[in-house]
């Protein structure tokens, strides 16, 4: 006699930045989070039919994370660190982190505004970027300490690193694609290959995660591209909080190439 029981529905967790959470892009279901209805744990929990815990919060660092509350920027409302709220049967992790301990987007988004007068005003509104920026190794090491706390919580999920977007591509042209200069340019693009270095160190350091790799297939899409990902620099951006953030086709791209490695791994059916 067959089992007639219901198959049980994946539950996704997500965690992280920005980055994962996406500024910006509607329905905003947290604006003190900065948090998306459409970023790309909601795309592909929609595409599998899963259950989602969304923990995502503008602006953290791995250590929001991991331990530390966060103020959420521009209004008074706290966040607990990220983990406290991760389910015990979560069945896949997904986690976007490292770049605000590096200072990345923030440090972008300072340089570019200060190309005008007012930018330069506004610019002192976002956190300055660490004088002595952590190196991948020290952001590694902050991101094993996460990894080992979601498999200590939910030592059944299977957890994806899900890297950051490609921001300055190789053919980003400097004062047309981006208000940076080539110099400013090739010290960002040096930062994001620091905060990738990391993501291939904790894939290393513990090998039951696996990384997603967005920035290399996001190259195509970098700002000056024909279809970027990424919103650029505008006063329409600046104004909600998300220039240098992901767009809704990133979001898309990143939960098609998620959704991709669970069907080639064999976690979801292809039909």
């Amino acid at each position: 006699m067959g089992d007639n029981s219901e198959t049980k529905r994946l539950h996704i967790a997500t965690l992280g930045s920005s980055f994962a959470a996406g500024p910006g892009i509607p329905p905003q279901i947290s604006r003190m989070a900065g948090r998306s209805g459409n970023n790309y744990a909601h795309l592909l929990a929609a595409r599998l039919d899963a259950d989602l815990t969304d923990l995502t919060v503008s602006g953290a660092t791995l250590n929001n994370i991991l331990s530390e509350p966060q103020q959420a920027y521009r209004w008074s409302t706290s966040f607990p660190p990220q983990i406290t709220g991760l389910p015990a049967d979560a069945d896949i992790v997904t986690v976007t982190g490292g770049g605000n301990d590096m200072g990345y987007i923030g440090g972008v988004s300072r340089e570019a505004l200060k190309d005008t007068w007012l930018g330069y005003v506004l610019s002192w509104l976002i956190p300055t970027p660490p004088s002595d920026p952590l190196t991948a190794e020290a952001v590694a090491k902050r991101f094993t300490l996460v990894v080992d706390e979601i498999q200590k919580i939910a030592p059944k999920a299977r957890i994806l690193l899900v890297e950051y977007f490609c921001l300055l591509g190789p053919d980003t042209r400097p004062g047309i694609d981006v208000n940076l200069t080539e110099e400013q340019i090739k010290r960002h693009q040096g930062v994001a290959e620091q905060v990738k270095t990391a993501y291939r160190l904790v894939a290393e350091a513990r090998p039951g995660c696996e990384v997603i790799p967005v920035d290399e297939r996001s190259r195509a899409h970098a700002l000056g591209s024909k279809e970027p990902w990424i919103e650029g620099f505008s006063w329409g951006t600046v104004w909600q909080g998300n220039p240098f953030h992901p767009n809704l086709k990133g979001m898309q791209g990143v939960a098609d190439m998620i959704y991709e490695k669970l069907k080639d791994d064999g976690v979801v059916s292809s039909a």
